[in-house]
């Protein structure tokens, strides 16, 4: 059984995400890769206690990464999960109270 907090590994913090934060109150997370939408989004509300109304999940590829010199490989893959969240502000994931 998985609980909320295998679900949930890291909020992504970006530019990016700030700003679209601010305008459509969306948050970003990295999630485990066998993690589903419903799954996500009961382990946003049961750690932050947000009301999700929709939740976007998507693979980020690899990257290539090099180790010096000749020697080169690929950064892991990693599963995104996009939510948006029903809230009047722009909600602070760095201030949020971890329930």
């Amino acid at each position: 059984m998985k609980t909320a907090y295998d679900i949930i590994i890291r909020p992504v913090i970006t530019e990016k995400v700030v700003k679209d934060n601010e305008k459509n109150n969306v948050l970003v997370f990295e999630v485990a890769m066998d993690a589903n939408k419903i799954e996500v989004k009961k382990a946003v509300e049961e750690i932050f206690g947000l009301k999700v109304k929709e939740v976007r999940t998507l693979i980020v590829k690899p990257k290539p990464k090099r180790f010096g010199f000749r020697s080169s490989g690929y950064k892991k893959s990693w599963k995104k999960a996009i939510v948006k969240v029903i809230s009047e502000k722009p909600v602070n994931i760095a201030e949020l109270e971890v329930k």
